[in-house]
């Protein structure tokens, strides 16, 4: 993409109202646009982001069985008073009406509405195990929408609800979803721990929430500070087998959020050395809450003996925008963000430092084709601007690689190639260039 052709409005100065870093890059960095408290509009490059998010998650579910689905945003109220929750979710929920007086609501979830899906089509154990996801906006009216996209009205959330026949077989279908979620985070560059959390409004009574350390974080955590060098399991993990030896290690040592914290209990398991006090980004969340929607909303299958019984369900949360703010939080320096590859709304950036000097032109040229004809993508600065301003822009963005083409490293047949996350840099051959990228991009 060339930039004289794109659409990124980034800004000079830090809009008065960003508090935390994210907030600040986002807005400064042209990936998103306020519309109003908590709600945004996604421009080209936050889009491109998002879309990444999105890939990596549909990936990692899709890979642990997960089926996906796409529910509507709005829902008929007659389904949460089925399951008792209208009344009780409190102000955050969105409640509307439409022309013929229907009560109606902005989902904040949708526990309700994939039950009534499952309950319509499902009545046999032999349809068990099922894991139905989808990636959808939803609502919640904040009181204090803040931080921008890491505490936002209206956000992309991706959940997940899966139906078992019984309780040992749910905790099996959560502990697929528990891996399932490390390896989500780590492919984004992120250290996320999991650590036990209350169920709120959704229910049951087994949950981790999924955080990243950060000082910005909104939630006090408490944990074992070997928790930051466990394994994840890797890509040939098996999710029909038993994942209790891959989970283990993660649960065997303390980690609790601020609300279910337990001071004598952190005191006593975890030397004094070790103890890890600090803030986290909540990035996902799962539940197990057996019954408490299949009973009220009558979500029954037969079983082996031919009886019916309710199904026990759990659900399986990630914030997808949510995580944008969270990468950039993990990610990022005093110039600007630093995305991790995977990531990335392009892969290089590619700054001409002399349009209209034609050696430089046809040396940039050359390499933005050869570049995207190999399935880089490729951000090409071709704009008349002065070498600062270029260098300040590509810096900000934080594309993972930049290219610099100018007349005095053409005259000797070389460009220069730079690491954003580290600085490094490397003065190489075009073909050299060419290479190095193409190796930073398969590894």
């Amino acid at each position: 993409m060339r930039l004289s052709r794109y659409f990124l409005p980034t800004l000079r100065e830090t809009p008065k109202e960003a508090e935390i870093v994210s907030h600040r890059l986002m807005l400064r960095a042209g990936l998103v646009r306020q519309q109003a408290a908590g709600i945004y509009s996604w421009l080209p490059l936050g889009k491109r982001v998002l879309a990444n998010i999105e890939r990596i998650v549909r990936e990692e579910q899709n890979r642990a069985g997960a089926i996906e689905i796409l529910m509507p945003t709005v829902q008929p109220a007659d389904l949460w008073r089925e399951s008792g929750r209208y009344d009780d979710y409190g102000k955050e929920m969105l409640r509307i009406e439409d022309r013929h007086e229907r009560d109606m609501l902005y989902g904040p979830t949708n526990e309700e509405m994939v039950t009534e899906i499952f309950r319509a089509y499902v009545s046999s154990y032999r349809a068990l195990p099922l894991n139905l996801y989808h990636i959808q906006w939803k609502f919640r009216d904040e009181v204090r929408p803040r931080f921008g996209v890491m505490r936002g009205r209206e956000f992309l959330m991706k959940d997940a609800y899966s139906f078992d026949i019984d309780e040992a077989a749910a905790r099996l279908s959560y502990n697929r979803m528990f891996v399932a979620y490390l390896r989500t985070f780590t492919r984004m560059g992120l250290t996320a721990i999991p650590m036990r959390a209350e169920t709120g409004p959704i229910g049951g009574d087994l949950s981790h929430e999924f955080l990243v350390l950060a000082e910005t974080g909104e939630s006090g955590v408490f944990c074992h500070r070997d928790l930051l060098g466990t394994p994840v399991p890797g890509n040939d993990v098996d999710y029909a087998a038993d994942l209790t030896p891959l989970i283990a290690p993660w649960t065997s040592l303390y980690a609790a959020t601020e609300d279910v914290h337990d001071a004598d209990r952190f005191a006593a398991e975890v030397p004094e050395d070790k103890r890890l006090h600090t803030r986290g980004i909540e990035v996902g969340q799962i539940f197990y809450f057996g019954t408490k929607y299949s009973v009220p909303m009558k979500a029954m299958v037969a079983g082996p003996d031919g009886v019916e019984r309710p199904i026990h369900g759990g659900s399986y949360g990630i914030g997808v925008s949510r995580l944008v703010g969270a990468i950039i939080e993990a990610s990022h320096d005093d110039a600007g963000i630093a995305w991790p590859d995977s990531v990335a709304p392009f892969a290089v950036g590619l700054i001409n430092l002399k349009p209209g000097d034609m050696p430089t032109d046809a040396a940039a040229e050359g390499l933005y084709e050869r570049l995207t004809n190999a399935g880089i993508e490729v951000l090409y600065d071709d704009l008349d601007n002065r070498a600062g301003a270029k260098f300040a822009t590509m810096d900000l963005i934080g594309l993972p690689w930049q290219v610099i083409v100018g007349p005095k490293g053409i005259a000797s047949g070389e460009v220069e190639v730079k690491r954003r996350a580290t600085g490094e840099r490397e003065t190489l051959s075009i073909d050299g260039a060419v290479n190095r990228l193409l190796a930073g991009a398969s590894g």
